[in-house]
């Protein structure tokens, strides 16, 4: 009998570490342990293929280790199990962005605004990845619209505010151009492109 209860004991021990570790994958993450954090998720998905949000984390992972063609695959898979899950949506297109397919992740964003909740947490990265392909498409006065909206959405990025003001820049809108770059200073007075960008459009507008 002491056997047996020690037996039980000991695979509920084993369970319990088991689920720590893996509840340990988010904080990997959030810590920057990329690689670690992929590694319990893949333990965590073949132990159960139906475990969206370890798909979650391990492509949240994935793009910041920059394995981007292998955040697109294992993304695109879990949207096999869950192709209603926004956050899928909005990694998907983030793995799509960093390899250059900038209407597959475009599509991707347009689909999470459309489904996910105003107050997701990553609506203003999606318009901010937005603005980036409209730059890079040359369309600057839908860039000024999306980097318009991530930095309404998110305030305190100095980046985003650069980017924001060079959008404006390239659409010839340089008082609203000034205005951003400013903002981005503001914020962090070290940003080299901001303080380049307010050159350029002072320069213009006098």
């Amino acid at each position: 009998m002491k056997k047996i209860i020690l037996a039980l004991v000991s695979a509920l021990l084993f369970q319990a570490v088991a689920f720590a570790q893996r509840a340990d994958a988010l904080v990997l993450y959030r810590s920057g342990n990329y690689p670690e954090a992929i590694k319990i998720c893949e333990q965590e998905i073949t132990e159960n293929p139906n475990n969206i949000d370890s798909y979650c984390v391990l492509c949240w992972s994935l793009v910041r280790n920059k394995q981007y063609a292998e955040a697109e695959e294992r993304a695109t898979n879990a949207r096999k199990v869950s192709s209603s899950d926004v956050r899928l949506m909005e990694v998907l297109g983030e793995a799509k962005y960093y390899q250059g397919k900038n209407n597959g992740a475009m599509e991707m964003f347009q689909l999470y605004i459309a489904n996910a909740p105003s107050n997701a947490a990553r609506i203003g990265n999606a318009y901010y990845y937005m603005g980036e392909i409209y730059i890079r498409q040359g369309k600057y006065q839908h860039a000024d619209m999306s980097m318009t909206t991530a930095v309404y959405t998110e305030p305190t990025v100095d980046i985003w505010w650069t980017r924001c003001g060079y959008a404006r820049e390239m659409a010839g809108s340089y008082a609203s151009a000034l205005e951003a770059y400013n903002k981005a200073l503001e914020l962090n007075a070290s940003q080299g492109d901001a303080a380049r960008g307010k050159e350029r459009v002072t320069a213009r507008l006098r």
